[in-house]
């Protein structure tokens, strides 16, 4: 008994320690952006909570869907699936691929509690899978070769992350998927007191780590203020991004009457999209206008695009809403393409941009 209760007081002890990620210097203190940063942290400690103590059996994992937490530039046109898994175990999952423009998934190492890494040991897109004749999908995931549709494992895989990417959330729908050991035991075990105590102890290592991470990406982007340049796609691999993605990260700050234009080629390629995020790596309210797709985007009369940021519409196409913020995060990807062009950006007065037409 008195290792569980040790065990709650050091959690809830590291719990108050993470909140040093929200307080650091380098960190915007508005009211706004402190409270996102606290309500950022309580997300991820619920998250955490279910994956490491309700959901971290290897032998039964349930594929979980990632709909009340945002970490790492999470893309708003994305539904994203986790589940707890062994390199040592072999998994099947089965489902349908429905419609949604983009289909991956990934076996990862993940790393985020000790190095801010998740390493990335097997990879399948939406173009690997063979159905069955009825539609049905089956992927078997483990360290030796099985099946038609087959996800590599190694010894130190520890999950499972799809990716399902929406171009036109109004006319695809996501598939439906379900994972199950193979071989495994019929019944979960008991709770173990002494699992318990040590997933209460990971549950808060992953939040500090996760915090930690993030933020530590954002001091990275600072450096380039107001630019969507390449910091090195193996950085971003090595925290579990999609191999399919280029990603080009940049960090904003604009005064009220400013607005920030970027320009650029698009690629030809499945997917791209540009998003806005707070200073967490939270992307914004997305009940409003904070990202633009390749299917949403208005393009300009040359083919390429140009996205507007600001707090408020100006009357062009592609506005993106700064949402009550000064200064944030964003990120474009290039998804499958070949070339990876990089943005024109600058900062303008909000006043001097018009619709075009009236130019």
């Amino acid at each position: 008994m008195a290792e569980i209760a040790e065990a709650w007081t050091e959690f809830c002890r590291a719990l108050e320690r993470s909140g040093q990620a929200v307080l650091r210097d380098a960190a915007p203190d508005t009211p706004l952006d402190r409270a996102e940063g606290f309500r950022y942290l309580s997300r991820l400690t619920r998250e955490m909570l279910y994956s490491c103590v309700d959901n971290a059996d290897p032998d039964f994992p349930r594929l979980h869907e990632l709909d009340l937490v945002k970490m790492g530039a999470d893309n708003p046109d994305n539904v994203y699936l986790s589940a707890n898994i062994r390199g040592d175990r072999d998994y099947r999952i089965t489902g349908r691929r429905g419609t949604i423009a983009y289909f991956s998934i990934g076996s990862k190492a993940n790393r985020y509690a000790k190095d801010g890494t998740m390493a990335s040991t097997g990879e399948l897109t939406g173009a690997d899978l063979v159905p069955e004749p009825d539609g049905t999908v089956e992927i078997i995931a483990s360290a030796t070769r099985q099946g038609r549709n087959w996800l590599p494992l190694a010894a130190d895989s520890t999950g499972l992350v799809v990716r399902q990417t929406y171009l036109d959330r109004a006319a695809e729908e996501p598939g439906q998927w379900r994972i199950e050991r193979i071989g495994g035991p019929a019944e979960p075990a008991e709770l173990d007191p002494g699992f318990l105590a040590k997933a209460l102890g990971r549950a808060a290592l992953s939040v500090h780590g996760t915090a930690e991470t993030f933020a530590r990406w954002t001091e990275k982007f600072m450096a380039r203020l107001n630019e969507l340049p390449d910091f090195g796609q193996d950085f971003f691999q090595r925290a579990g991004g999609d191999p399919e993605i280029f990603y080009l990260h940049g960090y904003w700050t604009l005064a009220p009457d400013e607005a920030w234009v970027i320009e650029t080629e698009v690629p030809d390629c499945p997917y791209w999209n540009f998003q806005l995020d707070n200073w967490w790596m939270e992307s914004l309210d997305q009940r409003r206008r904070i990202t633009v797709n390749k299917h949403t985007a208005v393009p300009d009369e040359d083919g390429g695009v140009t996205i507007v940021v600001a707090g408020r519409d100006p009357g062009v196409a592609n506005w993106i809403d700064t949402c009550g913020h000064a200064t944030g995060t964003a990120l474009l990807r290039w998804l499958g393409a070949k070339e990876h062009p990089i943005p024109r950006c600058r900062v303008v007065p909000l006043d001097s941009l018009t619709r075009k037409e009236n130019r």
